[in-house]
């Protein structure tokens, strides 16, 4: 048996061991999010530290557990806490997580994270929905021996984020009167910021806005036949737009202030991708 989906099927063990439920939306928290899996209707905990097999994030602001309950009646799994490919994971071990979760029965991915704008239209503060995204010096998470079980080697990535998905998140921002914006999200390697020469290069291309996860972990669900879709919160203009040096702590500051609005937009999102 292929090591990877060994060590996937060891950890869905250990989780089964633990709790019955079989989630229909899988949500990731991005920073300033993380309090949000103490808001939901929780039935079990369960510490990623926990699980043998299983990496464990190690940034400042992400917690490391998931959290398994309901958003009304919508059961999901909530990884409260990524991981990172910066924090020398390999990019199996990054996406680890997320093809747990669809071996878990998830039906639906939702992923959230911040990120700095490269968009001059957008404000700190905003919301955009991803509509698609640049995987850029990030190996692709499908490197290597084709994993069977998990889809097909070489699977089609022209609607990533499902448009059937992303219609229903605009009608809940629209209900919630919550400005969401739509653009495609690029992912660095990290973890240091971009130069402003990047920046330019990376909105010559077509990047409205750029962070260091997601989109990783999209292609591995998307192989899987998981429906993805994702909602970024500004929290900072990229290097070269912002006049002050870009720090973690101004990030997660912002993060941190956008996120009750946020927290109402990812559970009206949730309610109506998870019917």
């Amino acid at each position: 048996m292929n090591d990877i989906y060994a060590k996937l099927e060891s950890c869905l063990k250990q989780v089964k061991s633990k709790t019955n439920l079989i989630p229909k939306v899988a949500l990731v928290l991005g920073s300033g999010l993380g309090g949000y899996a103490e808001e939901i209707d929780i039935e079990a905990t369960l510490d990623y530290k926990d699980i043998e097999g299983f990496p464990v994030s190690t940034v400042p602001g992400h917690h490391g557990r998931f959290v398994f309950g309901h958003v009304g009646d919508v059961p999901v799994v909530v990884m409260q806490g990524r991981v990172h490919y910066y924090e020398g994971y390999n990019i199996s071990d990054v996406v680890l997580p997320i093809r747990l979760m669809g071996l878990m029965g998830a039906e639906v991915l939702m992923l959230t994270n911040a990120v700095g704008s490269i968009n001059k239209s957008f404000n700190v503060g905003d919301f955009m929905l991803i509509s698609d995204h640049i995987l850029y010096g990030v190996p692709s998470p499908l490197i290597g021996k084709n994993i069977e079980q998990l889809g097909t080697r070489f699977p089609d990535m022209s609607e990533i984020y499902k448009q059937s998905l992303n219609e229903q998140i605009k009608a809940a921002a629209s209900s919630l009167d919550i400005l969401l914006h739509e653009g495609v999200y690029l992912q660095t390697s990290g973890p240091n910021f971009e130069t402003p020469a990047e920046i330019r290069a990376y909105g010559t291309i077509g990047a409205d806005v750029v962070g260091m996860s997601t989109a990783c972990e999209a292609v591995a669900a998307n192989q899987m036949g998981i429906k993805v879709c994702g909602i970024s919160c500004v929290s900072n203009m990229a290097a070269g737009i912002s006049k002050t040096p870009l720090t973690h702590e101004e990030v997660q500051e912002m993060a941190d202030k956008a996120a009750p609005q946020f927290k109402r937009l990812v559970t009206e999102a949730i309610l109506r991708v998870g019917k």
